[in-house]
């Protein structure tokens, strides 16, 4: 995050501001380090993990070492802190510890329509962000999307959803898969249901996370996907370990031709067609791709290493 730049403004939660959150098992003996940011302070965001990162086993203990952690949590405004909760009744457990509300919110894991009142219910008159993540098999019925994008859109649950994040892995699991070193997740099956889900939930307002890239050892193959991502109207990338975290934050830098054009489009001045960039700019239809680029840039600056070029490849 540039943190100079959005330290002088209000605290606020936008998805790019998340950055490339970090998922930590809930029992790391540094847990109050991270939180803090005294240790890794490159991160934007971590997720203290109480599901798959944990043994059935460890959950009660790590609980315990949890809220003694929370206890010396910090304010700050410069890391966005998360809890996954294991299921329904981890979250009630969880928001019975002292302290709790020094994080900014929680990850719900296999959300769907089932288990939607287990988990809102507890979350009334709390000011808790939620990111639910879609890894069941619901996801690969549209209907059912479509359904549980009805009952986000209530105003009271609406505005509590910072996100949606997309489990890829637990979606390979389904089919049986596994991506091959080499491929991005858009040479897999889950190509076509990363779609679906942008065109069920990003039209009304809702922004979906990309999901994980396990391979830490094939920077071009996650570089390409990046890419992709972004071409979906993805917003952040999981992280598997910090090493990836400075490649994927990189990838969301604004190169400057598009925030040229961002800025012009958002003039209330602005024509309403015009050419920049020998590019065509249309008010009606780019505004919202232009507040994008806004608060990309907003939280991770400008690419300085690209020259303004055109589409010849001349500089202008």
């Amino acid at each position: 995050m540039n943190n100079s730049l959005l330290s002088t403004h209000e605290r606020f939660f936008s998805p790019w501001c998340l950055g490339s959150p970090l998922y930590m098992p809930a029992h790391r003996r540094d847990l109050m380090e991270i939180a803090n940011g005294d240790k890794h302070p490159e991160l934007r965001s971590v997720i203290f993990c109480t599901e798959d990162a944990l043994s059935h086993a460890e959950v009660d203990s790590s609980l315990r070492h949890l809220g003694l952690c929370l206890q010396g949590f910090r304010p700050t405004v410069q890391r966005y802190r998360f809890i996954r909760a294991r299921n329904p009744d981890v979250l009630a457990r969880l928001l019975d510890l002292p302290h709790i509300e020094k994080i900014d919110g929680f990850v719900l894991p296999k959300f769907n329509n089932a288990n939607f009142q287990a988990y809102f219910d507890q979350l009334k008159g709390t000011s808790f962000k939620i990111m639910p993540t879609l890894e069941t098999k619901e996801v690969f019925d549209v209907g059912a999307m479509q359904a549980l994008r009805q009952a986000f859109l209530q105003d009271d649950i609406f505005e509590r959803i910072l996100m949606l994040r997309i489990g890829g892995n637990d979606l390979m699991n389904l089919l049986g898969i596994r991506r091959m070193r080499g491929l991005t997740l858009y040479d897999t099956p889950l190509s076509a249901i990363i779609s679906n889900l942008v065109t069920v939930f990003k039209p009304d307002g809702f922004a979906l996370s990309a999901p994980v890239f396990e391979y830490l050892d094939d920077p071009i193959t996650l570089q390409k996907e990046l890419r992709l991502d972004l071409a979906h109207g993805l917003a952040g990338k999981t992280a598997i370990h910090p090493t990836q975290v400075p490649m994927i934050e990189a990838a969301y830098r604004v190169d400057v031709a598009d925030v040229d054009m961002a800025q012009s489009l958002m003039d209330v001045s602005a024509p309403a067609v015009f050419k920049m960039h020998n590019a065509m700019c249309e008010v009606a239809t780019h505004k919202k791709w232009a507040k994008e680029i806004i608060d990309r840039q907003l939280c991770y600056g400008i690419n300085e290493s690209m020259a303004l070029t055109d589409y010849t490849g001349l500089s202008i």
